[in-house]
């Protein structure tokens, strides 16, 4: 039978792991008993009891496996993680909050063996229950980095996947620190089939994600997939030495033709400010590069691991 390796990335969800895991506990049993399969929790430096009852469950059952993290490195690096791990012939990667229903799992085996797909994504078609001002940022986000970067991030894809082990080992070669794993998907090709879904609210507890990460988040996806940012700096810088050289004009007329003596100290300072914050944004936008690659060129490893039961 085809192994069947389910990756779930966990931070503090000790209320949501009974409930996921009665749910695709009961899915495995019933609809996808054809396959072998692996639970893969990866803990992301749980400060509750996530990892604890993530190691009671795998006491029971053998095919439950877990990485525990020595900190907190983030959802990406147990993405990477869950995936580098993983042996199966179909990877599914999902969360744990059962706003990616387990339901829709056997809709989307099903696609990628019956049909020439390599993965198959699930993105929401609405955002409903979502607050308005969270909605009209996402939006923003999409059509900003897709208007900068040359690979295609697709609205409202969630992280919700199945893949085919040639795909999964595409994107483990991509082993970069600074991660984003939506465009990453998405730039290393292959062919893949996107369902629509209405947005759920989880089942309990609140989003980890605070406004202010998502916004971070978002910078070091446009960042990590477009180099359009030092071009806008650029373009900036050279619209701005333009206004400049044409106002040093209109000051020499002035003053040769109509003797007019240049007053107005309000209308320096502000050209000024205007200029040194144009050159303190170019430098901004530099420096989040350079800083990326310093990252890189460290070389530090994607994640540390504190515990696994892997070679039980």
């Amino acid at each position: 039978m085809a192994l069947l390796s389910i990756v779930v990335p966990c931070f503090n969800e000790e209320d949501m792991i009974p409930l996921f895991y009665a749910e695709i506990n009961s899915l495995i049993l019933n609809e996808l008993n054809r396959y072998d399969f692996e639970l893969i929790f990866v803990d992301d430096g749980s400060i509750d009891t996530t990892l604890n009852i993530i190691k009671d469950l795998s006491s029971k059952n053998k095919n439950i496996k877990f990485i525990s993290f020595s900190r907190n490195f983030g959802k990406e690096s147990a993405i990477y993680a869950g995936l580098q791990h993983s042996k199966g012939d179909y990877i599914v990667l999902m969360d744990v909050d059962l706003q990616d229903p387990p339901s829709l799992l056997p809709t989307m085996i099903l696609n990628l063996e019956s049909e020439e797909y390599d993965s198959v994504g699930c993105k929401r078609s609405s955002r409903k229950g979502e607050p308005f001002f969270r909605t009209l940022s996402s939006k923003m986000f999409y059509y900003i980095i897709n208007k900068l970067s040359k690979t295609e991030i697709i609205h409202g894809a969630r992280d919700y996947r199945i893949f085919k082990r040639k795909m999964v080992d595409s994107i483990l070669s991509v082993s970069e620190y600074n991660r984003f794993s939506k465009g990453i998907f998405q730039w290393v090709g292959f062919k893949t089939k996107w369902l629509d879904y209405e947005n759920i609210e989880r089942a309990k507890g609140g989003s980890k994600w605070s406004f202010w990460q998502l916004f971070k988040y978002s910078l070091e996806g446009i960042e990590a997939f477009s180099t359009s940012l030092l071009s806008i700096s650029t373009f900036a810088g050279i619209i701005s030495s333009i206004l400049a050289f044409i106002f040093i004009i209109v000051i020499v007329i002035q003053k040769l033709f109509f003797d007019n003596a240049v007053a107005g100290w309000a209308s320096t300072i502000s050209i000024i400010l205007l200029i040194g914050g144009i050159q303190l944004f170019s430098i901004g936008i530099l420096g989040q590069y350079i800083s990326k690659t310093y990252l890189e060129t460290k070389n530090r490893p994607i994640y540390i691991t504190k515990e696994d039961n892997f070679d039980e």
